[in-house]
């Protein structure tokens, strides 16, 4: 006889109203207990986490679309701003706990594979199958492009490091101090 397998064996809490598809990915605020996750059918949401002594909840907060799948966000270091990209080509920041209205912020040509904020820069860098980095000041429109040798597929930042995973099985570091 096959036994029931328990989902949640600890118990634990339950994200309220959760995605509907393949999560692409989450990240918690670095200010509060605010998380955020992107799917693959055009989302982004955001839960306030709060714990009461030993038990946990989730309130759904808020939530807002992009024109195609959204494949992930990142926090900007104040903790109230979310940037989200996706194979709608656009990188869009989303003044969340004011409840503004999100813009778009950045462009490629090619679907946004990856973002970071670099807080110690003021920049956002946004990667890209179109084989392109592009380090964003918010205060100009016209970004500073990197050609890669081949598409973005991931990048991980800790100042002053960036270190890049492109699609042709290369890692490249970069000194931000000089990008």
């Amino acid at each position: 006889m096959a036994s029931a397998i328990n989902a949640n064996p600890n118990n634990s809490p339950v994200v309220v109203s959760p995605l509907t598809d393949g999560v692409s990915s989450l990240c918690f605020s670095p200010k509060a207990n605010y998380l955020v996750a992107t799917d693959r059918p055009f989302l982004v949401r955001c839960w306030e986490v709060t714990k009461n002594g030993t038990s946990a909840s989730t309130v759904a907060k808020t939530s807002m679309a992009h024109d195609q799948p959204v494949l992930c966000s990142t926090w900007k270091d104040d903790g109230a701003t979310v940037f989200s990209r996706g194979c709608d080509k656009q990188v869009k920041m989303w003044p969340l706990l004011s409840g503004g209205q999100p813009i778009t912020v950045a462009m490629h040509d090619s679907p946004v594979t990856q973002i970071a904020w670099i807080s110690e820069m003021n920049l956002l860098v946004s990667g890209s199958w179109d084989k392109t980095l592009r380090y964003w000041d918010l205060r100009q429109s016209n970004p500073v492009h990197i050609q890669l040798p081949d598409c973005c597929y991931s990048l991980a930042v800790k100042h002053s490091l960036m270190v890049v995973a492109t699609a042709d099985k290369n890692l490249i570091a970069y000194n931000l101090q000089n990008p």
